[in-house]
């Protein structure tokens, strides 16, 4: 083997390694905030909610949840995209299941594949994203019902508690800073060269 080639294998083994160290305490404020975000909407759902009233906790906030306490660096993982990425989804569910609402499959492959083009051009991309338009179509015939409130309860009510969970265990140790960027509401432009 040549030295380029061992050089690049010593590189690689150390990446894999780094990656697949355990950090004990990195995974345990990962645990908590996800614990908390997910325990929170969903105490909220049993307890103060009746079976007749709107739903909190919805499939695409475990994901979420993935995202915003386990990886927060990632730019998947950001403020904006979090918020914009699922409000974005909630509303193209939403309008798609309304202009179509008899065809499953191309109301569902429609609403993801819009969203997905418009958090790319609002720059919110947030995978989760794509389940919110999803259940917005697939979801229960009450999810359904809920129409565009569907957007404010469960969507927004349910990532503004993700959000603020996340802003408060992340950054609760000196080790961890969310969101990565102070100025998480803007986007930012490349400058020419």
């Amino acid at each position: 083997m040549g030295k380029k080639t061992k050089r690049h294998l010593r590189r690689v083994r150390y990446v894999l390694y780094k990656e697949t160290l355990l950090d004990f305490r990195e995974h345990l404020w990962t645990f908590l905030g996800a614990f908390t975000g997910i325990g929170l909407i969903g105490l909220l759902q049993s307890n103060f909610l009746s079976p007749t009233d709107n739903l909190f906790l919805i499939g695409s906030f475990g994901a979420s949840s993935v995202l915003i306490y386990g990886i927060i660096n990632s730019p998947l993982a950001q403020p904006r995209n979090l918020v914009g990425g699922h409000v974005i989804c909630a509303l193209v569910g939403v309008t798609v299941h309304k202009l179509i609402p008899d065809q499953l499959w191309l109301a569902a492959a429609l609403s993801v594949a819009l969203c997905i083009v418009l958090m790319q051009i609002t720059k919110t991309l947030h995978p989760p994203g794509g389940a919110t338009a999803l259940i917005a179509n697939i979801g229960s015939e009450k999810i359904k019902a809920m129409g565009y409130m569907y957007v404010l309860s469960p969507v927004l009510s349910g990532v503004l508690i993700l959000l603020l969970v996340a802003l408060i265990f992340n950054n609760i140790t000196s080790h961890r800073k969310y969101p990565h960027h102070r100025i998480w509401h803007t986007t930012r432009r490349r400058r020419a060269h």
